[in-house]
């Protein structure tokens, strides 16, 4: 007997205990391809900013959802959109667009205007400076701080798929809390 025939003959007597697993990958495929994208918004009045991040990011996914991409051009654009799109997840900031101060504005207004404390919001400035960063970071309720030429398309994805996995955190908290106060109330009787 070759060593064909004799793996064939093995595999005939042994249980078929693989059986299950496609049907369970394609189910999981099929919830994941049904799950609504994780949003992206880039902001910077850099057209080309926008063109290299999103080439950057296209073939990214985590937890098996994609990246959908909204775009911005300015901090009024970027405030109006993240009003209008309450799922963004992270925030793709530029410092420095219709005035040198526009994306950190953006960043005050989204924390105490919009009180959106869950999306993720990181600076990128294409004007380095460690003095500038240091104060940035103590002033601003952000998560994170690139100057754009560091900003490789390596570190551009850990950031985001970091960002995402600290935003889907939050939000299973903050749907653990209410799901806690509704059954709180249920259990006092009170709506």
């Amino acid at each position: 007997m070759d060593m064909d025939s004799d793996s064939a003959a093995k595999a005939a007597d042994e249980p078929d205990w693989l059986m299950d697993e496609p049907l369970e990958h394609a189910g999981a495929a099929s919830e994941q391809a049904s799950a609504p994208p994780w949003r992206v918004l880039i902001v910077d009045d850099d057209v080309d900013v926008h063109v290299v991040t999103k080439f950057a990011l296209s073939q990214a996914s985590f937890q098996g959802r994609r990246l959908s991409f909204l775009h911005a051009y300015s901090g009024a654009e970027a405030l109006a959109l993240l009003r209008s799109t309450p799922d963004i997840a992270v925030v793709l900031l530029d410092v420095i667009m219709e005035t040198q101060d526009a994306g950190l504005q953006v960043a005050r207004q989204i924390r105490e205007e919009l009180h959106n404390s869950a999306v993720r919001i990181i600076l990128r400035t294409g004007q380095p400076g460690q003095a500038l960063e240091h104060r940035i970071i103590i002033d601003y309720d952000i998560n994170d701080f690139w100057c754009k030429t560091d900003l490789t398309t390596r570190k551009l994805f850990t950031t985001v798929i970091a960002s995402l996995r600290t935003y889907a955190t939050l939000r299973e908290a903050e749907q653990q809390l209410a799901d806690l106060a509704a059954a709180l109330a249920r259990r006092s009787g009170t709506p």
